[in-house]
């Protein structure tokens, strides 16, 4: 298993308010990952992101960048760290090329206009390097965010809700980016409320729900749960137990044995149904209604914080 390049351990965030805005998160995000950190709005995402980031303080626990506490190793941590935030706030009369060479300035590493070439070429942003910030389109303003990210050569990007509010070409043409950002080894980890933008990107997907980290998984775990569909039969006659003839299929009383559940993978090619109806007419086990339901990202984000 890859190093861990960012670890979190044991980070609250308590505002004056008395407002608990994260509680004891702890996190090992690994070298060469791309991360989706999933939640609603006001779960804690941005919290998490500016405290890792230097603009928010913790109120208790440590979190090391590389080896580097950011806390007491600060400019070193800062340093390995790119942020792309929500919002663009550059100077509308300033162009690409220096808003780009001014950001890796402000980490006091020397001009470098070989990189800062390569990194608006790969933003497909080079034939804009002379235009002022005002006269770009929505789209070129969000890979000018990038841009900035990536100027100081960071080894941990950081996109918070990257495609928000955008165009569903433009948010395909953002994740193909942070694919290619991840190709020259840099850790990515997004904060999203979109669960097609986990499942089209993402190795390993967190869910925060009220300032808890309430589930870390792979994605092909975690999309495996969610293709899961449940078949509901309403029976003509309760049953005490289950018959021996049916132990083959995954199946539960439910309702004091008045209905029967049965669970398969939505995703897999053979639903198994055929077979179970066939099954029951051979037990002689009628029934007087069925429903299928599938359960979502919200189901999971329901039972997990009930469970909690």
């Amino acid at each position: 298993m890859p190093e861990a390049i960012l670890s979190i351990a044991g980070v609250s965030k308590r505002y004056a308010s008395g407002h608990h805005a994260l509680r004891n998160i702890s996190l090992e995000i690994r070298r060469g990952e791309i991360f989706a950190l999933l939640g609603p709005n006001g779960a804690g995402k941005t919290t998490l992101i500016g405290i890792v980031c230097g603009i928010v303080n913790a109120s208790e626990g440590r979190i090391t960048v590389g080896g580097h506490d950011i806390v007491r190793d600060y400019r070193a941590a800062r340093a390995m760290i790119g942020l792309v935030p929500q919002e663009l706030t550059t100077d509308a009369f300033e162009t690409v090329w220096k808003v780009t060479s001014f950001s890796r300035g402000l980490f006091g590493l020397p001009a470098n206009p070989a990189h800062i070439e390569k990194v608006l070429r790969s933003l497909s942003l080079w034939d804009k390097k002379d235009a002022r910030i005002r006269t770009l389109s929505g789209g070129m303003k969000r890979r000018l965010l990038i841009a900035k990210a990536l100027a100081h050569e960071p080894q941990v990007l950081f996109l918070d809700e990257p495609t928000a509010g955008v165009d569903v070409e433009l948010r395909r043409e953002m994740w193909e980016l942070v694919r290619g950002l991840r190709a020259t080894g840099v850790t990515v980890i997004l904060t999203t409320h979109y669960i097609d933008e986990a499942e089209e990107m993402a190795d390993r997907i967190g869910v925060i729900s009220k300032g808890e980290i309430i589930l870390v998984e792979d994605k092909e775990e975690l999309m495996r749960k969610l293709g899961k569909k449940q078949l509901t039969l309403q029976l003509a006659q309760p049953l005490a137990q289950l018959p021996g003839a049916l132990a083959e299929f995954p199946l539960q009383l439910a309702a004091g044995g008045s209905a029967l559940t049965y669970t398969y993978d939505a995703r897999g090619e053979h639903s198994g149904i055929t077979e179970l109806l066939q099954g029951l007419e051979r037990a002689g086990i009628a029934f007087k209604d069925l429903q299928t339901q599938q359960s979502s990202l919200e189901d999971i984000f329901i039972s997990l914080v009930r469970e909690q």
